[in-house]
């Protein structure tokens, strides 16, 4: 029941955000108020449902179809007119999905860099801490564990922090490279390789 409630509020969010410009994990995190992990599970899941839902391709026209035969030439022009329409909108599907995919690994790029900082700047104060409580107190054991054990658990939470941010900066990467074998793989199926040879009318027929 918490899981669908965090759904829900990921797809408003991304709702709301794609009205204006493409929603990203940054913005639907906060917008939606919930975990960056969150955001880049339902956020994916949002994008595959909105895709699907508007990949239809539309049926061939029925006057094609009855002059087939009789037309193959106009047929043809017609085929090729179609491959290059597809062709552009799948070419610029694929350039509006990498650019949003840049701006996400810019954004995850720039939280690992904030999240290095954060650490590095956390673990020098706590250092300071224990060094000024090691020399204020010395004769407090207790109290030097106690900040030691603190500079260890804020290590181990900013370096899973870190990994987090790496993990989903390569996650991203590798998806811009599968966006681009895709769109080869599209480009070289729908491109016309052999123009048909046109079929004689019944009317040739019955002249020769």
């Amino acid at each position: 029941m918490a899981e669908q409630s965090v759904k829900d509020r990921v797809y408003a969010a991304a709702e709301r955000i794609s009205a204006e410009r493409n929603p990203t994990v940054a913005t639907v995190r906060e917008a939606a108020g919930v975990s960056n992990a969150d955001a880049t599970r339902f956020l994916k899941e949002w994008r595959t449902e909105r895709d699907s839902a508007g990949s239809k391709i539309a049926a061939t026209p029925t006057s094609i179809t009855e002059q087939a035969l009789r037309l193959a030439g106009t047929v043809w022009e017609e085929a090729v007119r179609t491959a290059t329409a597809e062709h552009a909108i799948i070419e610029k599907a694929w350039r509006d999905e990498k650019a949003h995919k840049d701006r996400e690994i810019n954004e995850l790029a720039t939280d690992l860099d904030t999240a290095t900082r954060i650490h590095q700047e956390t673990v020098k104060e706590l250092k300071t801490q224990v060094e000024e409580s090691n020399q204020a107190a010395r004769d407090n054991a207790a109290a030097a564990a106690e900040a030691r054990e603190q500079l260890a658990v804020a290590a181990r939470e900013h370096a899973d922090k870190i990994a987090e941010f790496k993990s989903q900066l390569a996650e991203a990467r590798a998806t811009v490279t599968t966006l681009q074998q895709t769109q080869d793989a599209l480009i070289a199926r729908i491109q016309p390789t052999t123009e048909p040879t046109a079929v004689p009318s019944s009317g040739d027929s019955q002249r020769e």
